[in-house]
């Protein structure tokens, strides 16, 4: 009981500074009542755990209704004393914090570094028809135009027109950015191009060493091999320590050994290795330089730290951020449902006992997950009942894994696929108080389900801010707005546990 309430206060403590930092700068709706708003289901559960204890869980209504009120709330109040400075105000404050850094004596020196010429003004100016965006005022920073104004045409139309603008009288010398205004008006902001500028200096041969196929392939080789060692385990052999170079010889010279670890590695390597080809074929279709997928290996837990893939251009616009992240987890995901489909239904049911968690593939309790209890039932039918618990085949521990990478690429925070995928879907001042109000969420469902607590707590300290499109302002059509929700759904069903009522129905 100490314990639990320890972790309320810290999680209070938390939650609060998370709301200071996040959004107090962009609304007037007191931090304290965001914040009261955002515990209130903690203080629900403390309320039932002192008045009934731990061993009763609460009821399930209790825990999603006060989840979705409060989450609606909160949105409610946020946007209710969101601050939208006036045009007045801002060039006011610009003004003022001019005349307050400018010398009594002698007026302020232009910088040193200054990415155009006083005498290109014009041409700048000139790249922006005031049918189509009217330039209103140019802020001149040591690495940056700012050209602020009224956008007067399609958010789309008007980037595409004023970069061939741009492109025509400066050339590569500058990347065109086009991002959301805090006063809801769009800005352009010039900033150098440098990576046009090393590509001239560069050999043509030394660019197409970007992809490094030597270190791809070393990597997937030993990731190959780190996996099968944990395969071999996940198996049921015991294997010797493995950093006795006599041991670890041994084990690799044996085929029947590696051969029992070769379906789980296989399997994980294969959706890992699906998910990161999805973002990289992506990435090509829309000309982004980007590396292969390179594999992390480790020689304990689940034999990798996963894979990845390094973009090394800008990404144009929202509709290819949204498409590059979605891919990922949709290609992983289309590969993971067969192979854990097949895994259980090799898989072995067992009683529940105390030892079920979830993450414990002797003694899985499908229960833990939506999703996961709907594909037992679907591969094992009758044979799963209310008090079955599930000894997973090392296929099946593979594709419960590609779950859960899954899940928490889809969860909506910063640089995460779901970070990029509400970036793309409702902006990027949105996607931060989503992925605000996800980090919360995710810590009161740890006070629930213990095994979510790591994951809270890594989700705590990523940041939440994006890396913008270029073109950072133009939406999406409604077609990439109904798969990111349903990407959304996806994460929804594969973390949270399966609601009582669809259990009986299932007979599970």
């Amino acid at each position: 009981m100490a314990f639990w309430f320890l972790f309320i206060l810290l999680l209070g403590l938390a939650t609060y500074l998370m709301v200071q930092h996040s959004v107090a700068n962009i609304t007037r709706t007191p931090v304290w009542l965001l914040w009261l708003v955002l515990m209130t289901p903690a203080f629900l559960l403390s309320g039932w755990t002192l008045i009934y204890g731990a061993k009763p869980p609460p009821p399930p209504g209790l825990i999603i209704w006060s989840l979705f009120v409060c989450t609606l709330l909160y949105w409610v109040l946020f946007h209710w004393g969101r601050r939208v400075p006036t045009d007045t105000q801002t060039e006011a404050e610009s003004q003022a914090q001019a005349s307050e850094s400018q010398p009594t004596i002698q007026p302020t020196p232009e910088p040193i570094v200054r990415p155009i010429e006083p005498t290109e003004e014009t041409q700048l100016r000139n790249c922006f028809p005031w049918s189509v965006y009217y330039v209103q005022n140019i802020e001149y920073r040591p690495q940056a135009v700012i050209c602020r104004g009224q956008l007067r045409t399609k958010a789309s139309n008007a980037y595409q027109q004023i970069k061939t603008n741009i492109e025509a009288q400066f050339g590569d010398r500058f990347l065109l950015i086009f991002q959301e205004g805090l006063n809801d008006k769009p800005f352009f902001v010039l900033v150098p191009n440098i990576q046009a500028a090393k590509e001239r200096n560069t050999p043509r041969r030394d660019q197409e060493r970007l992809t490094k196929p030597g270190l791809a392939l070393l990597l997937l080789v030993a990731t190959l091999l780190t996996t099968t060692l944990v395969g071999v385990e996940i198996a049921g052999v015991s294997l010797p320590p493995l950093w006795e170079i006599g041991s670890l010889f041994k084990v690799l010279s044996n085929p029947d050994i590696l051969f029992k670890g070769l379906p789980y590695a296989l399997g994980l390597m294969t959706i890992l290795g699906i998910h990161e080809l999805g973002h990289y074929l992506t990435a090509k279709f829309y000309k982004i330089r980007s590396t292969l997928p390179y594999f992390i290996p480790v020689p304990f837990f689940l034999g990798t730290f996963g894979a990845f893939i390094q973009m090394r251009s800008p990404i144009p616009n929202r509709k290819a951020l949204f498409d590059i992240s979605i891919a990922g987890p949709i290609a992983g995901f289309v590969i993971t449902l067969p192979l854990l489909i097949w895994g259980l239904a090799n898989s072995d049911v067992v009683a529940i006992t105390e030892k079920t968690r979830l993450l414990n593939p002797d003694a899985l309790n499908p229960k833990y997950s939506i999703l996961l209890a709907l594909l037992s039932k679907l591969a094992l039918g009758s044979e799963l009942t209310a008090k079955s618990a599930l000894d997973l085949h090392p296929v099946a521990v593979a594709g419960f894994l590609g779950l859960i990478v899954t899940a928490l690429n889809l969860m909506p925070v910063g640089q995460l696929d779901g970070g990029h995928i509400v970036h793309a879907m409702f902006g990027q001042r949105t996607a931060m108080v989503i992925g605000q109000i996800a980090r919360v969420l995710l810590l009161l469902l740890a006070l629930v389900r213990e095994e979510f607590l790591v994951w809270a707590i890594i989700l705590l300290f990523m940041p939440l801010i994006d890396e913008p499109a270029l073109n950072d302002v133009s939406e999406l059509d409604n077609k990439r707005d109904v798969w990111g929700l349903l990407a959304m759904a996806l994460l929804i069903i594969i973390i949270l546990p399966l609601p009582q009522a669809i259990a009986n129905l299932l007979q599970i």
